[in-house]
């Protein structure tokens, strides 16, 4: 989500005249999207800003700006600790960065504030600092920009802003304030345009995705027959009703828009995983065999502590209903360790169920304290030893069972979607399987950008090398 948010005000710059550069000692203008999911994300912010400072003492005509989650909770605190700041902008106003940095290069360099410039924000006119953390109505409607790379053929679309969830331990609804879902149209609008200029997969992006329009938009009336909901083990018979929610009538609409590849999704909550969405995952044959689901506990008394509406069984019985939907789809995770309470019994619940399940890949993180949530107050805070001992232990389950997945596909052909050179060796190149796998091999350049099919001949657990494999002529209307 930050890195589309990042995207948008890269392009809002970009179309004022701006260049990005590699090299921040050159750069006019430094901003720093920040998270606050965890401490550790705020400190690196912190930190990073902190040594620009330099930077900020030989060029003082240079902007830094802090926005995202992080500029949104703390506002103009970061002014005060960082005297170098010039501009603190939250999650509601990603659209107004270009203007304010407009107007902060103009105060800088002597000239007057530039006409037209946004007044609903905080400035001070000693330093012209620029404070915008105020709420706006349908900033949702805003992130629809995107500043493509040349041959790129993925791309994230928001198609939502905010969370209604409330779970103890986070503080992204204070950061990004109550769900705001776009309308259908202006979605598939987005990823037509998209389509049109080259990209062939779409990733739609929400808090939590499968709640989407679940306040603006009413679910409808559907049918449906046995013969399509034999996989997903119900006793469905002809005629039967049921309600299409909102988010699965917007992957309908989406999956329609011709010269579309691939779809998926980020991410969606157990409870917003329901009879509907089953069904799309099993007839919709553009929408890939992945699915992130985060568990965060296998203990059901620590679920209920996290304010997680789910058991355990209710968790695994819809991890079943996912496979039994749709073939060799590939199910990651989130997980936390060391919950204020969790006792070794609560932790063997979770170990249990993770090795029980089998997922793909896994993000494991220790329980960090945010400051404003009902977790960080909670008694029985976890030392940070035995956090570490319970994320490196169920680190070694992950990554076995990841090892697992990724060898079953040592000898067999696989579609990828190239998307350009390897992050870790720029000889060669790299795609993702249909079920999210990173795929390296040797290729040409021509390569990116496309599908293509790659016979696997070895798996580290976490990627894949392969060899790549000419197509039939009409392979795209018999794959």
């Amino acid at each position: 989500m930050n890195e589309r948010d990042s995207e948008q005000v890269a392009h809002s710059l970009i179309a004022r005249g701006y260049e990005p550069t590699a090299e921040e000692t050159e750069a006019d203008v430094v901003l720093l999207n920040t998270c606050s999911v965890r401490d550790m994300a705020e400190q690196k912010a912190l930190g990073k800003m902190g040594m620009l400072g330099r930077i900020a003492k030989q060029r003082p005509k240079v902007v830094f700006g802090f926005l995202g989650c992080m500029a949104q909770a703390r506002s103009d605190e970061l002014l005060r600790s960082l005297p170098h700041v010039d501009l603190v902008v939250g999650t509601q106003k990603f659209h107004r960065v270009a203007d304010y940095v407009e107007e902060l290069v103009a105060r800088k360099n002597g000239r007057a504030r530039p006409p037209g410039a946004p007044s609903n924000r905080a400035m001070d006119d000693i330093r012209f600092s620029i404070v915008d953390v105020a709420e706006e109505a349908a900033s949702q409607e805003t992130i629809r920009d995107h500043e493509l790379k040349n041959q790129q053929a993925t791309a994230f679309v928001s198609i939502m802003q905010g969370c209604n969830m409330h779970c103890t331990f986070c503080i992204v609804p204070r950061t990004r304030g109550a769900e705001r879902s776009r309308s259908i149209a202006e979605i598939v609008r987005e990823v037509r345009e998209l389509v049109a200029r080259g990209v062939k997969e779409v990733t739609l992006l929400g808090q939590i995705v499968n709640l989407y329009g679940r306040h603006e938009f009413p679910a409808i009336a559907a049918v449906y027959d046995r013969r399509n909901c034999s996989a997903l083990g119900t006793s469905a018979v002809i005629d039967r009703r049921y309600k299409k929610s909102p988010f699965v009538q917007l992957l309908e609409a989406v999956h329609a828009v011709d010269g579309l590849e691939r779809l998926r999704f980020t991410s969606p909550h157990p409870i917003g995983f329901r009879t509907d969405l089953l069904r799309a995952l099993a007839t919709l044959p553009k929408l890939a065999e992945h699915v992130h689901l985060p568990l965060q506990s296998g203990s059901d008394r620590i679920l209920k502590a996290m304010h997680r509406p789910y058991t355990s069984a209710k968790y695994l019985s819809l991890v079943e209903g996912i496979r039994a939907a749709r073939e060799n789809v590939a199910i990651t995770t989130d997980v936390i360790v060391g919950f204020p309470g969790e006792t070794d019994t609560d932790y063997k619940q979770t170990r249990d169920l993770v090795e029980r399940i089998g997922f793909d890949n896994a993000f494991v993180f220790r329980y960090s304290p945010r400051s404003e949530t009902p977790a960080a107050e909670m008694s029985g805070q976890v030392p940070e030893s035995v956090k570490e001992e319970r994320n490196h232990d169920l680190l070694e389950v992950v990554d076995r069972s990841a090892r697992r997945a990724g060898e079953k596909l040592i000898g067999h052909n696989v579609e990828i979607l190239c998307e350009g050179p390897s992050r870790t060796n720029r000889s060669r190149l790299m795609g993702r399987t249909r079920t999210n796998k990173i795929v390296v091999f040797e290729g040409e350049s021509e390569h990116i950008g496309q599908l293509l099919d790659v016979h696997i001949t070895h798996s580290t657990g976490f990627s894949l090398t392969g060899i790549p494999i000419e197509r039939p002529k009409h392979a795209w209307a018999t794959r």
